[in-house]
């Protein structure tokens, strides 16, 4: 494991899913605990965007922003909301120029699939249909998010490609849990990694399958066509049980004849992103911004 990232490790609080109210509790004053964002460089405008129910955004925008990306936070399915993504959303909005549009899509297991998935979708309409008032391109528009919030990303431009929705011009996909057989390697052996580990994802996917079987809009690496789908991003962890479904996902888009950018991380682990005081975190983390920037520019 990186040296730098090795002393924050017990620091990490041991979650259980298996109590979705703790564990929300608990993320939140995780997320609480990071130095607040410096977004004197932008807007930030909460807003709600009409579907059944209403879905909570929060906006923002850079100065002469072009593009925008409809951004899912993680938390396993069932943890995170619009606050503990603050500080991710303005970096990524401060790295980037783009547009932020950061989604509090409902969670499990009250409200399981495909209700964060339909958030999200509803969102992407409404940006594509409001671009103009964003000040933005409705021909550059991403999805993207973290962990379950890529899984979910990965899923809008599934279902966009499908329903012939509106165009998705990129997804960025940041440690994403894309498979909720768990069969690969790092699935089967990653049981006590940090923060996040093999009974982790399986709670998560618990959650929010429900007793529902699942699809290819729930797992996306169930999907058997992965052509004519946007670009992709994908950065993985080395210590991740998700690792090697975002590596094979990555894969299996290049062989659809997608074009990828695949980036796996040598000594970090899912999250540590969060150590902002580790260079890998910084590369990471200003990668991540740089990445869109390119994919949104004209």
């Amino acid at each position: 494991m990186d040296p730098e990232l090795v002393p924050f490790v017990p620091l990490f609080p041991k979650t259980d899913l298996s109590d979705p109210v703790a564990a929300r509790k608990s993320f939140a004053g995780l997320a609480a605990s990071v130095p607040a964002p410096d977004t004197s460089g932008m807007e930030v405008e909460d807003r709600t965007v009409p579907a059944d129910p209403g879905v909570p955004v929060r906006i923002y925008r850079p100065h002469r922003a072009h593009g925008a990306v409809i951004w899912l936070h993680g938390g396993g399915f069932l943890m995170g909301d619009l606050d503990t993504e603050h500080p991710w959303a303005s970096r990524i909005a401060a790295g980037s120029g783009a547009v932020v549009i950061s989604v509090g899509y409902r969670l499990a297991p009250e409200h399981p699939f495909p209700a964060a998935l339909d958030d999200a979708c509803a969102v992407l309409a409404w940006a594509a249909e409001h671009a103009a008032d964003l000040g933005v391109d409705p021909a550059r528009l991403a999805v993207g998010g973290h962990s379950a919030g890529a899984n979910i990303a990965a899923a809008v431009a599934l279902r966009a490609r499908d329903e012939q929705g509106p165009p998705v011009r990129f997804q960025l996909l940041n440690q994403p849990g894309l498979d909720d057989r768990q069969d690969t390697w790092s699935a089967r052996n990653f049981t006590d990694t940090p923060w996040f580990h093999r009974d982790k994802a399986t709670t998560g996917w618990r959650h929010y399958l429900a007793d529902q079987l699942p699809t290819p809009y729930a797992a996306p690496a169930r999907a058997t066509d992965l052509s004519g789908l946007p670009p992709a991003y994908i950065s993985t962890a080395e210590f991740d049980p998700n690792r090697d479904e975002g590596l094979a996902y990555g894969l299996r888009l290049l062989q659809a004849g997608v074009s990828v950018e695949l980036h796996q991380w040598p000594g970090t682990f899912h999250g540590s992103q969060a150590i902002l005081s580790a260079e890998v975190s910084h590369r990471q983390n200003a990668e991540l911004g740089a990445v869109l920037r390119r994919a949104l520019a004209g």
